[in-house]
């Protein structure tokens, strides 16, 4: 295969609306299930696929190779692989398999930078990656040592595009310092978890890392490309039986909740619905990384995306969530 040009890939992301979210693919989403999620997701014009080499460990009989098996086999039987843009993850495979999480996460070592995007690419029935994600933050290993690992992979023409994920403002910061010091790839793209919804102050959640104000105005200023994980809260936005999880539950957070039901009846969209519409379409839009299992789900998903919020709608709800100020949250 052909590598495209780093700036090629780059321009591709930045187009970008929407990716598909494939963490339960293969595990709680059979393969079948999956394969058609994927048929339908690139027949409406979806390109980005979003895995991880960790992906479902944590599901019943899971190893975490599940995703990007299905995903490869996918690709090689549909000759699809120049049709999608390749998004995976290193760093939070429990190691050895089995262990205690994320005590035990595999970190950003070189040497497992280096063998598990071989095993990624093996998985993927790949030779390149456009965009190759840290996945959590590896406090025992120097920054340099990662990033030079990354910076091989790009210069070798394996990877397009550097990413961070669940990481902070001072962390993305100093780990773009690193590689403009040495000359190496910086990471161009950060995931975080990211809804409409915020949290309740203090909230733990875990090696997820939300998109504080911070981290959000940092890349705005470097033009860096943003992506949100779970922008539906596993169906909470529109499903009676999926009630908020314990983070989101506040007085405020019901009235929030109320404002999105009404706005979107009056533009015919569901909760869920505006809530992408309102991620995606901001002045620096944070694209959605859709977790879904069925195709009717991911239309209605991707129905919104077609969807341009008027700017007094837009503005209401980004005064509303602007109480998430007395909140403590972004």
């Amino acid at each position: 295969m052909t590598t495209p040009p780093t700036d090629s890939v780059r321009h591709d992301l930045a187009g970008a609306r929407v990716a598909l979210g494939t963490m339960y693919f293969g595990t709680t989403v059979p393969e079948e299930s999956a394969r058609r999620l994927l048929d339908r997701y690139v027949e409406r014009g979806g390109r980005l696929i979003d895995t991880a080499n960790c992906y479902a460990f944590w599901a019943e009989g899971g190893t975490g190779e599940e995703s990007e098996r299905v995903i490869g086999r996918w690709l090689a039987d549909r000759g699809a692989r120049d049709d999608v843009l390749l998004a995976t993850k290193v760093g939070s495979r429990p190691e050895p398999p089995g262990a205690s999480w994320p005590e035990h996460a595999e970190g950003l070592a070189a040497d497992t930078v280096a063998e598990q995007f071989a095993r990624s690419a093996e998985r993927l029935g790949t030779d390149r990656i456009d965009l190759y994600f840290s996945h959590i933050e590896d406090p025992a290993t120097e920054l340099a040592e990662t990033l030079e690992a990354f910076d091989t992979l790009v210069r070798a023409g394996s990877v397009g595009v550097l990413g961070a994920s669940n990481t902070t403002a001072a962390g993305l910061a100093a780990a773009r310092e690193v590689s403009e010091k040495h000359g190496w790839a910086a990471y161009e793209v950060v995931q975080q978890r990211h809804t409409y919804l915020p949290t309740v102050p203090g909230s733990d959640t875990g090696a997820q890392r939300l998109l504080e104000p911070e981290l959000a105005q940092y890349a705005a200023t470097h033009g860096l490309l943003v992506q949100g994980y779970s922008p539906l809260l596993g169906g909470s936005y529109t499903r009676p039986d999926r009630p908020l999880p314990p983070e989101y539950r506040t007085e405020a957070n019901t009235r929030r909740l109320e404002l999105l039901r009404t706005t979107g009846a009056s533009l015919g969209l569901t909760p869920s619905q505006l809530v992408l519409a309102w991620m995606a379409g901001g002045t620096h839009p944070v694209v959605p990384v859709l977790g879904v299992s069925t195709s009717d789900q991911l239309d209605e998903a991707l129905d919104a995306l077609a969807h341009e919020l008027p700017g007094a709608v837009r503005v209401e709800l980004d005064e509303a969530r602007c109480g998430a100020a007395a909140d403590g949250r972004m």
